[in-house]
């Protein structure tokens, strides 16, 4: 009896320490949840009463470098939509289909998820979206915006790029330059009941947004448009597929104009610029559009031809095989190894000067130049121009150089590099080259990007630049600008030649591939003036029709942009044109 008395008690004293044991669980739980987790589930209990929409905040604007508005933004409006709080669904569909011009299922689709909140309409005129407001619909949220407008249209659009429809950066200096445009959203914050209604008359908080900073780039939106003029002429005159041209100030890469025409039109970006556009679907569109947003300045390589001549004279000048008093000979071709190498001239310019062949842009001057450097010394050279590196430009896509790998150059791989062909380099690392060859020797970064702003103008940023001196030795350069100057004034060049100015230049006609086809690109290089560059440019035009020889077509380009522009940019004539240079 007294052992079952016993078992009875223990069982009590372990049902009741077990309760304990739970009691006190339970209470160190709920003490943990109401002292020390209190805050997170406070926070817990808001968000559920609470609703929070975004305010987008401006993004900032980009300014050329004489504070001229490109890119700004024009204020629209967010159209959305949030189920629980709609009681007329079939009005909310009927408004908006016909306001929005959109098809009613989807809006119906929209209205009947139940989420928290759905997107009917994003950039939607805000005189529209008043009107849709002035229903009173209940559930429908018309919110502010901003929709990225863009002041010339086409004007350097493959540089400036377009915006997303959430108005981040796609392509170009939006989105180089996207952590500083962008700016911070601010948001709303309302109550709301149990079933997600929006409570009347209860009070809401406001976190302002704050705008996105302004850009101040180098580009000049006069000069553009003087080049892009100029460009477009010679395009519809020579049926070209396209022209590209780019004017730097070589002293400190400042790029006062890039052109790439076609240009496309950046408040319409996916409205192809194409005859034949309504006969592309689906990847072929795509596609399309990827060419058309390209940059060929910075993103295609080529063979440059002659005006890498400029590469090859500084090199030879640099490793001391040439003086301006060499002479050398031009039967009108050259026997290199097994292969017999022509000149542009086919009957031979004869017993011609360093001077001369630079002038008359003669290859077998240039192959023998390239032979007695040699490789090696050659691709040194080519490293201290820049021309096995991007150049850093503030774009995105840029492509990097094709050069053959040193242990493959034979003979005649070095013959054909040192006239610009069997190499494959971009216009701006072309530019650069020269530009280092006829500022004194300094290898200058070229961008777009100068300085930041906040909303009121205060500067934040000032951008800044690497530069590699001594590319070349300050004698050389001179060398090489008088060399380039004779070019113009006396040689190939001469279509460049404006009264009163001295201008240096190199002219090129490169042969695409495949060479069978007879299809070619005919550029000019030109720098202003000639003792002391202020400006070089390029142009390259991409298979012009009939006459295509860059001396004849591309020269007269330069020198018609550089008549615009140099009394614009305060270049002052340094000769009257009753004179002659001292050269």
């Amino acid at each position: 009896m007294e052992t079952n008395k016993t078992g009875n008690r223990k069982k009590v004293l372990l049902i009741s320490g077990a309760v304990f044991l739970l009691l006190s669980a339970m209470i160190g739980r709920l003490t943990y949840l109401m002292v020390f987790r209190s805050e997170y589930y406070l926070e817990k209990a808001q968000a559920i009463h609470e609703r929070e929409r975004e305010i987008k905040a401006p993004r900032g604007k980009i300014f050329d470098r004489n504070g001229v508005l490109i890119a700004g933004n024009k204020a629209v409006c967010s159209i959305s939509v949030i189920h629980s709080q709609i009681t007329d669904p079939q009005k909310v569909i009927s408004v908006l289909s016909k306001h929005l011009e959109m098809d009613a299922d989807t809006i119906r689709k929209k209205i009947e998820k139940k989420s928290i909140r759905e997107k009917i309409k994003s950039n939607v005129d805000k005189t529209l979206a008043d009107a849709i407001r002035a229903y009173n619909l209940d559930g429908v949220m018309i919110d502010e915006d901003y929709k990225r407008t863009y002041f010339f249209d086409t004007l350097a659009s493959k540089v400036i790029g377009f915006t997303g429809a959430d108005n981040q950066g796609i392509v170009g200096l939006e989105v180089q330059y996207e952590s500083f445009l962008k700016g911070i959203p601010g948001s709303i914050n309302t109550l709301t009941d149990a079933s997600g209604v929006e409570i009347e008359n209860a009070a809401e908080t406001r976190t302002e947004p704050i705008a996105g900073n302004n850009l101040y780039i180098s580009l000049d939106v006069n000069i553009q448009k003087y080049v892009e003029q100029a460009a477009t002429k010679v395009m519809k005159a020579k049926n070209a597929n396209r022209v590209s041209m780019i004017v730097m100030n070589p002293q400190n890469g400042e790029i006062l104009a890039m052109v790439n025409v076609p240009e496309y039109n950046l408040n319409e970006p996916y409205t192809l610029n194409m005859e034949d556009a309504d006969s592309l679907s689906g990847e072929a569109y795509q596609d399309a559009l990827n060419q058309m947003w390209r940059n060929p300045c910075i993103s295609d390589t080529y063979e440059p031809g002659s005006t890498y001549k400029i590469v090859t004279a500084t090199a030879a000048l640099e490793e001391g095989v040439v003086t301006k008093q060499d002479t050398f000979s031009c039967p009108g071709f050259r026997i290199v190894e097994d292969r017999r190498i022509r000149c542009h001239k086919t009957g031979g310019h004869g017993i011609e000067t360093f001077r001369e062949g630079i002038m008359n842009s003669c290859n077998p001057v240039f192959m023998e130049l390239g032979a007695r450097v040699g490789a090696t010394r050659m691709y040194a050279n080519y490293r201290k121009l820049g021309l096995f590196e991007k150049t850093g430009v503030d774009l995105p896509g840029e492509a990097g150089s094709i050069m053959h790998k040193l242990d493959n150059i034979g003979a005649v791989e070095l013959a054909t590099m040192s006239f610009g062909q069997s190499i494959q380099i971009t216009p701006l690392q072309l530019l650069r080259a020269a530009s280092a060859v006829v500022n004194g020797g300094t290898l200058v970064t070229p961008h777009f990007g100068l300085y930041t702003t906040d909303v009121t103008g205060k500067v934040l940023e000032t951008f800044s630049y690497a530069t590699k001196e001594s590319a070349i030795s300050k004698e050389n350069s001179e060398t090489m600008r008088e060399l380039l100057e004779a070019v113009v004034s006396e040689g190939s060049g001469k279509n460049a030649k404006i009264e009163g100015y001295r201008i240096g230049g190199k002219t090129a006609t490169s042969e695409k591939l495949p060479r069978s086809e007879n299809k070619y690109i005919s550029s000019f290089l030109g720098f202003v003036p000639a003792n002391n560059p202020q400006m070089i440019a390029l142009v390259l035009i991409d298979e012009p029709e009939g006459v295509y020889y860059g001396g004849t077509i591309a020269a007269p380009v330069v020198k018609e942009v550089f008549e615009n522009i140099l009394e614009y940019m305060g270049i002052a004539p340094t000769y009257e044109a009753s004179e002659t240079t001292s050269e």
